[in-house]
């Protein structure tokens, strides 16, 4: 299954799903179905699913339960999009609260058993696995009775609209999750925790086994989801309090107990796609002038510097890392949010999420590192990016991370001059490169002031230029590379008035 698939059977599950809330909003309940069966309930406090992973992490690895009957296991991606949770059994579907709780069935890639509960007054119920809770089509159900766990779930929230449930987030696949803001599609994924990403060895892919889901109030705006991490390496509990809006937030407080040290850890990962864009459209024939979720890794590092690092799709894998004391925030982002950058009536790229870490507390030192992975299609997510701290995560310890997901548009907050679109092209033996820069910081400066400064840490640059674009009301600055036969060259590039900064810093790697 590739992640073009995902996002169909995720569309598919969640327009079935889409339903009028004017019953909460009017607080008068609507008849439905019985919501799911529960079993419990047992005491819970926030500290019981920490205490869970640090017991688990004593323990010897066990994998997770993938015994599923063989007509789901090898059902397909469409006998698996045919299994829809039934809307009128969602979770709280008929108490008038602002949230409701759908399931994802086990099948097809997702065969994992991830066990659901739902917390209400400090006490959890485990949330019953039913057939009934499906509707399969011409697949054949589950025998009744039986005790098959989920894959996952989503929840659903009146985010567009005051009448209307929409699917907010979604947690499916590993310890993989994605969210939307208001007006957005999914797109880029969050997960818990990344180990050995781009290792030769291969990379290991630590799961959720567990959910505890708070019951929210009436009037709450926001729902606390409790996670339980598991892998050969590592156990680790979450908290993700989720809130809905213009743009989304989950805040996050995560606790990793290592079984064995790990050198290569990735806190707050998140992973994304970028197919081609005008500045890397190398043997590609498409009518459309960009495919990507993402076209640029945006940092505000400890230092106050906001650099803007645009994405390529490589010949060759390339791994960046942006050495860094404490970090104010990084992120993928989808900067060009217009239809004309992608002409594309299916995908509609310009509405997928951006996605930003804020990290809360002392990080510490370590890198921002950022893959790029060579992709000839655009199923594939080639792009990954997290936190590594600066000394390996040792075995038997613990761990503590909090940080802030802001999922939407990912507009900075410093106030400096964006470069907006990056685009490249011949020029004799070298490069040209295009970059236009837009913002206030731009606006009623004088054109003599202007100086576009460009450097690499190989090669010539020559012919740079910095001129108003009356088109676009902002600025336009290009200059030539050669790159003198070196295999990489590091380029930045920045906007000042005399010693004044008025743009970030274009960064970019260049490879033949």
């Amino acid at each position: 299954m590739n992640r073009r698939q995902f996002l169909a059977t995720t569309a598919i599950v969640s327009a079935a799903a889409a339903l009028p809330l004017r019953h909460v909003a009017s607080g008068a309940p609507q008849p439905s179905a019985a919501a799911p069966p529960k079993r419990g309930p047992v005491p819970f406090d926030p500290s019981s699913v920490r205490q869970m992973a640090k017991d688990l992490a004593q323990k010897p690895f066990t994998a997770q339960d993938q015994n599923i009957p063989a007509g789901l296991k090898d059902i397909g991606y469409d006998g698996y999009r045919k299994i829809r949770f039934a809307p009128d059994r969602a979770l709280w579907r008929n108490e008038g609260l602002p949230f409701q709780l759908q399931m994802f069935h086990r099948g097809f890639m997702y065969s994992g058993r991830v066990d659901l509960h739902e917390v209400v007054d400090g006490k959890a119920s485990a949330i019953v696995y039913a057939p009934d809770l499906f509707t399969f089509e011409d697949v054949k159900p589950p025998d009744p009775g039986s005790d098959l766990g989920f894959a996952g779930f989503r929840i659903h929230a009146p985010i567009n609209r005051p009448d209307y449930y929409d699917e907010v987030s979604v947690f499916l696949g590993a310890s993989y999750f994605r969210a939307v803001a208001k007006g957005e599609t999914y797109g880029l994924s969050a997960r818990g925790l990344a180990i050995n990403t781009a290792d030769p060895k291969g990379e290991e892919f630590p799961a959720f086994r567990s959910f505890w889901i708070e019951k929210p109030q009436k009037h709450a705006t926001s729902i606390v989801v409790h996670a339980l991490l598991d892998s050969k390496s590592a156990a680790a509990a979450y908290r993700f309090t989720i809130r809905p809006g213009e743009a989304t937030i989950y805040d996050v407080e995560m606790a990793v107990y290592p079984r064995v040290d790990i050198a290569e850890p990735g806190i707050a990962p998140m992973t994304s796609m970028f197919f081609f864009g005008p500045n890397d459209r190398d043997g590609v024939d498409d009518f459309r002038p960009a495919v990507h979720d993402s076209d640029g890794l945006a940092i505000l590092n400890g230092r106050g510097e906001q650099l803007w690092r645009v994405l390529t799709n490589p010949i060759d894998l390339q791994i960046s890392s942006f050495f860094d004391t404490n970090p104010r925030n990084f992120g993928l982002i989808q900067r060009q949010r217009d239809f004309a950058a992608y002409q594309d009536l299916e995908s509609h790229f310009q509405t997928r999420p951006s996605l930003r870490v804020e990290p809360i507390g002392d990080w510490s030192s370590g890198e921002v590192r950022l893959i790029e992975i060579p992709t000839r299609e655009e199923v594939h997510d080639n792009i990954v990016a997290f936190w590594r701290p600066k000394d390996p995560l040792k075995a038997k310890g613990e761990y503590n991370f909090t940080y802030r997901l802001h999922w939407g548009e990912g507009k900075p907050g410093a106030g400096l001059a964006r470069f907006v679109k990056t685009a490249t092209g011949a020029a004799g033996s070298g490069r040209l490169f295009v970059l236009d820069i837009a913002g206030d910081k731009l606006k009623d400066i004088k054109p003599d002031a202007v100086r576009g400064n460009v450097s690499a840490n190989f090669g010539k640059i020559s012919n740079v230029v910095s001129q108003p674009n009356k088109e676009t009301g902002g600025w336009r600055l290009s200059f030539n590379l050669d790159p003198e036969k070196a295999p990489v060259v590091e380029l930045r590039a920045s906007l000042f008035d005399g010693d004044t900064p008025l743009s970030e810093i274009w960064v970019y790697r260049w490879t033949p």
